[in-house]
């Protein structure tokens, strides 16, 4: 009994010796974590409820929810609002099947064409989106872009056609640019996912006589939902925030066809000093991942 005793009293110091030591290894980043991700979080919530100028001689006036009131009257909100809920429901679904389709296509490969493929579309992800989005400026000259270079030597455009520049086919440029930078992750993963299912459900179903769409929905489709999953997330927060592409190549024009909430959330605070006010876009902006992101862990732990 007291062997036993001594025993435990032992294993507690060393489970608290582990501890601590697993803390201190912890700190360094733990430390960055609540400096760099939490506390802004909590100021930003704070500051979305006064008038905030962040200027040394202009003191912060407490306005409640006046910010939030105001952010359902402003147009340009509204319609920033808009621009990134179609960007989310158009890309979204596309990166997805897209990313499912080709991972499918390649996965069976061996040897170097398989890493030959990954690399390709990867390659975007890896290069930056600066440097994408002034390849795509160029595409999309309506001077000497090779988009109007080819359409108009084929015949398919009668004329020049300022992609950029019109509110017509603005916002359609920044979605399928977003979807090429988009792509090269989740295709990465579900050729992993792929490679990782079963062989031996997927060879005694064909001996059964179970067709290639039968093999996908019933033993590699289960398999491969918890990375569905994590894809949907990932893609959904970064339409979201898409931020990059707006302020390298349209800077929300033209007429805000082509604003989103991260863009206008920067013009307001860095360009109006409208701190206060860009908080609240932020916390609505973090209310809407939030909810859509719960949704979609719903739905997976229904299916």
């Amino acid at each position: 009994m007291a062997g036993t005793t001594k025993a435990q009293s032992r294993s507690k110091v060393l489970a608290r010796r582990e501890t601590r030591v697993a803390y201190t290894f912890l700190a360094p980043s733990l430390v960055f974590f609540v400096g760099f991700v939490i506390l802004p979080m909590v100021l930003c919530v704070y500051t979305s409820f006064f008038d905030s100028t962040m200027g040394k001689d202009v003191k912060d006036v407490f306005i409640g929810f006046g910010n939030y009131v105001e952010l359902w009257k402003d147009p340009v909100f509204l319609k920033a609002l808009v621009n990134t809920l179609i960007i989310v429901v158009v890309s979204v679904p596309i990166v997805c099947v897209f990313s499912l389709w080709i991972a499918s296509v390649i996965y069976q490969m061996k040897g170097w064409a398989l890493s030959a493929f990954r690399c390709i579309f990867y390659l975007p992800v890896v290069t930056g989106s600066v440097a994408v989005t002034v390849v795509w400026k160029w595409i999309f000259n309506n001077y000497y872009g090779v988009l109007n270079y080819v359409g108009t030597r084929t015949g398919v455009l009668s004329k020049n056609i300022n992609w950029l520049g019109d509110s017509k086919y603005a916002l359609g440029c920044i979605i399928l640019i977003l979807l090429t930078t988009s792509v090269g992750q989740p295709i990465v993963l579900y050729v992993s996912a792929l490679g990782n299912v079963d062989q031996s459900l997927i060879e005694a179903a064909e001996v059964d006589g179970a067709t290639n769409h039968q093999v996908f929905w019933k033993i590699k489709w289960p398999q491969i939902r918890p990375t569905t999953l994590y894809v949907l997330v990932i893609t959904t927060i970064n339409s979201f925030q898409c931020f990059a592409l707006i302020q390298l190549l349209t800077s929300g024009g033209p007429n805000h066809s082509t604003d989103t909430i991260m863009y206008y959330i920067y013009y307001m605070c860095f360009k109006r000093y409208r701190y206060g006010y860009a908080n609240a876009m932020g916390v609505v902006l973090a209310i809407f991942i939030a909810v859509l992101s719960a949704l979609q862990f719903r739905f997976a732990r229904e299916k």
